[in-house]
This record gives C-alpha cells, structure tokens and sequence, in this order.
C-alpha cells in the first residue's frame, strides 16, 4: 500500500513538472539528467533519466565525508524533506523510491547540502551512503569493518571503498556479491569475512 502511495505521489508531482516543463523525460534526454521538482509541501521529486544500477562509482573519501556531515545533522537534528525518486529503466519502464524515513531524509538533506543530489554523482553518493548504513545495521558479516561508537564510527578505509565502487542493484542497494568481492579476506579487526 505504502509503494502504491509513493508511485501516486510522484505521478502527480511528474505530471505537474510536465506541465511546467513540457519535454518532460523523453528517450532524447541525457541519460545522466536529473530534474528536481519541488512541492508546495516541501517534498522534492528528483526524475531521473537513468536506473540506479546505472549510477556511477564514487570516490571512497566522498563516502567517508558524506557519513561524517550526515551524522553531523542528525546530532543537530536538521531532518531534510522527504524526497521521492523516479528512475527511467533502459526498458522505459521506472522504478520508484521515497525517503520518507526521518533518519533518511535527514541524511539525504545532509548529503544534497554536502555535494548536490540533482547530479548523478551526488545521488550516487547518497545513495551509496544509504545502501552503507542498511549494510551496517543488517549484514552481521560485515561487523569487522567498522565498529559503532556513541560518537559515531570506525568506518575501515575497505568497506568505504568498497561501498564507493560496488555496484549497485536496481533497487538502490548493492549487489553484495561485488561487495564482499572487493573486501578483504581479513578486515578492521582482523578475523576472517
């Protein structure tokens, strides 16, 4: 019901940016083209001529820059807008996805601040971040290579630049089998992956 709500809601805002921008997202755009819609509610609609498995690899340091500003916000409690994504598949079809989550939103807000989300790069950033801290909170085999603090956390240099250069699946999260092939056997604590 939720992916059903999300699917209308950027149906409308895309039909209003079509209004306002008449050549809308047609096969003749960039592939790299992202639009940004903005709502009278605040919320953003990025429109995105390209699917995520499609965005570009990152430098490890912008991942590691992007953790450390994200968690700043988050300490500060600026929580961003929800902001929904249309990607544009090589089949023509979409796939949609909405950072409605106040933790995600805030880290979105913070990263958008950092080094823009309306390019492919920076929403490769973002979500690349995104995809980092679900790896951290659900795969119990990835623990060696970081280590949570109160303060924050010990992100080892191998995970950051295997989250800036794995792929990336077609629903924003990455492909852990590329993942953990650009791992190290052994890791930030020294036991075997």
């Amino acid at each position: 019901m939720a992916r059903r709500q999300c699917s209308l809601a950027i149906e409308r805002v895309a039909r209003r940016a079509a209004r306002v921008h008449p050549a809308g997202m047609t096969q003749a755009a960039s592939p790299q083209a992202i639009r940004v819609v903005a709502a009278a509610d605040g919320t953003l609609t990025y429109l995105v001529g390209l699917p995520p498995d499609a965005l570009p690899p990152v430098r490890a340091r912008d991942i590691d820059a992007a953790w450390h500003h994200a968690r700043a916000a988050a300490t500060r409690e600026a929580w961003g807008v929800t902001r929904l994504f249309r990607f544009r598949r090589s089949d023509g079809g979409v796939t949609d996805l909405a950072l409605a989550d106040p933790d995600a939103a805030c880290w979105a807000a913070a990263v958008d601040a950092m080094v823009g989300i309306g390019t492919a790069y920076g929403l490769s950033v973002c979500l690349r971040l995104l995809a980092l801290v679900d790896l951290m909170a659900h795969a119990r085999w990835a623990g060696g290579f970081f280590t949570l603090r109160r303060d924050g956390a010990d992100i080892s240099p191998a995970l950051l630049s295997a989250a800036a250069t794995a792929r990336l699946t077609a629903a924003a999260q990455f492909d852990i089998d590329d993942l953990r092939g650009r791992l190290p056997r052994g890791n930030l604590l020294g036991v075997s992956a």
